[in-house]
């Protein structure tokens, strides 16, 4: 396992974090200030939502922090569990936020409740929708590129801080042509998207800790590392496993039988090099050698 994968993932979901804590904070204030001095109670509950990706912030620091703990005594495998579990704990929040949108937008539109919307709700609106789209996308290719599953989640939380944001200007619209509940139902359309994409990260979430394997063009690349090996003659009993950020994997393969102790560690070693450097995702290999003769062949 190249240790300097860790670093450099690690380096980018912190910066990448660390500058989606400083807008929330921003426009949590804009949102919070401009909702009160125009009475909008949408846009104070739109800045309250900004705010509470800070939690989600915080979990994903907190989680990449213990994840990248080097492996102990007690944890010979790493650390990286805590990395799903912070996923996890972002969905859970995420549901939360999505089913309290539905919920308040239905209890809106029971008690036929009119939401006055101002220009200056309009432009905060769209400014919290563009900075928080772009801090989707970005935080989202560092999440893809890091294959952290927390990160990921974080970057949803972003999108449905945008999506909350959408759900405000299409308020104004909604006024502007005489519907007066169209702010409740375009949030109670972007709640139950929220809640989705969350019962979706939960279940990414469960299938790691259920020991599933990697993805399927991770383990087709594996194999076509393995097959161009010409020292390995054959191999079987490939297993995956992700933990957090890092693969693992163990195999066996057939090789030479007249071949020395040595010779026959050089090309697991061969075989360890060339998936480090062609896995983007930190990897931990285990193989195992065998003699290439009838009765291991499969």
């Amino acid at each position: 396992m190249d240790p300097t994968k860790h670093e450099i993932a690690a380096r980018q979901m912190r910066s990448i974090t660390y500058l989606g804590m400083a807008l929330n904070v921003g426009l949590s204030i804009i949102k919070i200030l401009v909702g009160l001095l125009a009475a909008s109670l949408a846009l104070v509950a739109d800045g309250i939502h900004s705010l509470s990706d800070l939690i989600t912030d915080v979990a994903v620091l907190l989680g990449m922090r213990l994840g990248s703990k080097a492996p102990d005594q007690r944890h010979p495998y790493g650390h990286g569990r805590a990395e799903t579990f912070s996923a996890a704990l972002v969905a859970l929040i995420l549901t939360l936020v999505g089913g309290a949108m539905i919920y308040e937008a239905t209890l809106a539109i029971a008690r036929d409740e009119t939401t006055p919307v101002h220009y200056e709700v309009l432009g905060v609106a769209i400014i919290s929708i563009a900075v928080k789209e772009w801090l989707y996308r970005a935080t989202r290719k560092v999440a893809i590129q890091s294959h952290s599953p927390a990160l990921y989640a974080n970057a949803w939380h972003h999108r449905s801080d945008a999506l909350s944001s959408v759900a405000v200007a299409i308020g104004f619209v909604a006024l502007a042509v005489g519907f007066t509940h169209g702010d409740q139902v375009a949030a109670i359309a972007v709640g139950l998207m929220i809640v989705w994409v969350a019962v979706k990260i939960i279940g990414e979430a469960m299938r790691e800790l259920a020991e599933s394997a990697v993805d399927p063009e991770t383990v087709e690349h594996i194999k076509n590392i393995i097959n161009a090996n010409p020292s390995i003659r054959q191999w079987h009993k490939l297993r995956t496993r992700t933990v957090g950020r890092e693969v693992f994997l163990d195999l066996h393969i057939l090789v030479d039988p007249d071949l020395s102790v040595t010779a026959a560690h050089e090309i697991s070693e061969t075989l360890e090099k060339a998936m480090e450097e062609q896995i983007a995702r930190p990897i931990n290999i285990v193989i195992h050698i065998e003699p290439d003769t009838p009765e291991l062949r499969v």
